[in-house]
């Protein structure tokens, strides 16, 4: 299991050791040459947020773009005085920008990370002069939203098709370290249910392993 508890100043040890994490996410849609591998590694810039640190609130106007290095993330909008969960970010996972950063619209959601994190930064403008200088590059960033779209997809037809065990079992099967790191009151907030009706799928599944 990925070390989670860290110094600020080992910042650069961190870059050196997950530059390979980016270059690997950006593999699985192309073979980066050396001197793109360089031009990401020059524009790569970390920033340290301690736990419980706020990215992004609802209302406010941001032009950052994130991608978790080591940590965890949590989306979450603001329903009636409700916290409502709809995305965990981890490592080796872009923080999808939504329309507020991309057309510099008020945010309708909150970004706050739940472990210190270690996340690289950078806005739009920054990504488009890359682009311009590495054409190829921006096919990564179309197709990682589309990815993160489909998955966001897949995660409201659960909510449709699936029981709330069910939804519980699918994400311990995809997701089993958000298990262990996240707040149940999270969890529960993201599978839909209520922090109580989680224990108690929690409990009847260790029963019948038991």
């Amino acid at each position: 299991m990925t070390k989670r508890s860290f110094h600020p100043s080992d910042i650069q040890a961190i870059k050196e050791e997950y530059l390979d994490g980016i270059f690997q996410f950006v593999a699985r849609f192309l073979q980066l040459h050396p001197d793109e591998k360089q031009a990401i590694a020059e524009q790569t810039n970390l920033r340290y947020f301690p736990k419980g640190s706020t990215l992004l609130r609802e209302g406010q106007v941001s032009n950052l773009c994130y991608f978790v290095l080591r940590g965890c993330v949590r989306q979450y909008y603001l329903v009636d005085g409700v916290e409502k969960t709809t995305h965990f970010f981890t490592e080796g996972q872009p923080v999808t920008p939504d329309e507020s950063t991309n057309l510099l619209r008020p945010s309708q959601s909150y970004l706050s990370c739940l472990e210190d994190s270690v996340l690289a930064v950078s806005t739009p403008e920054k990504e488009q002069q890359m682009y311009r200088k590495f054409p190829r590059l921006e096919s990564v960033c179309r197709l990682s939203v589309e990815e993160e779209l489909g998955k966001s997809k897949a995660h409201l037809a659960s909510f449709i098709l699936l029981t709330p065990e069910q939804r519980y079992l699918q994400l311990l099967q995809n997701q089993p370290d958000l298990i262990a790191r996240v707040p149940n009151i999270h969890l529960a907030s993201y599978l839909g249910i209520a922090p109580e009706s989680l224990s108690r799928i929690k409990k009847r599944l260790q029963e019948r392993i038991s």
